[in-house]
């Protein structure tokens, strides 16, 4: 059984049309019923664990969000990017190009991740930070701008 749907509430972000969604089963620490963020398409979030896209968060592009992800506020992924394993992006961080971020690490307030770079393990980017380029943070390291 899917764990979410598309509604018919819209939005449009950078000429890509976005869709609310709606919880169909309790996971997690969500409730049947519960509407969420936007996506694209089903393609952007995993059906088979908890991950969870909230508040006016968004996801679109070929974005990827799995795992036990969360996105909360206002936060956006997109292009190529992968938010998996225990990850939270919140407030108006944005995680973008082929940026990928894992483990148990944190992306919040305004804080950018982009190009290829690696947030993992139990990092935290905040601030005005951005990671970009090749930059890998890990383990405990803990970002901000």
């Amino acid at each position: 059984m899917k764990k979410f749907e598309l509604t018919t509430e819209t939005l449009v972000r950078d000429g890509v049309t976005l869709y609310r969604i709606k919880a169909l089963k309790d996971f997690g620490e969500v409730k049947a019923r519960e509407l969420g963020g936007f996506i694209e398409s089903e393609q952007n979030l995993s059906q088979s664990d908890n991950a969870w896209v909230s508040d006016n968060a968004w996801v679109f592009d070929n974005a990827w969000v799995s795992g036990n992800a969360r996105l909360s506020g206002n936060a956006e992924v997109s292009g190529d990017a992968w938010v998996y394993g225990n990850t939270w992006v919140s407030g108006d961080a944005k995680v973008f190009g082929n940026a990928r971020l894992s483990g148990n690490a944190e992306v919040f307030d305004n804080a950018k991740v982009s190009g290829s770079a690696w947030v993992s393990g139990s990092a935290k980017v905040s601030g005005n930070a951005w990671v970009f380029d090749n930059a890998w943070v890990s383990s405990d390291g803990f970002s901000y701008g």
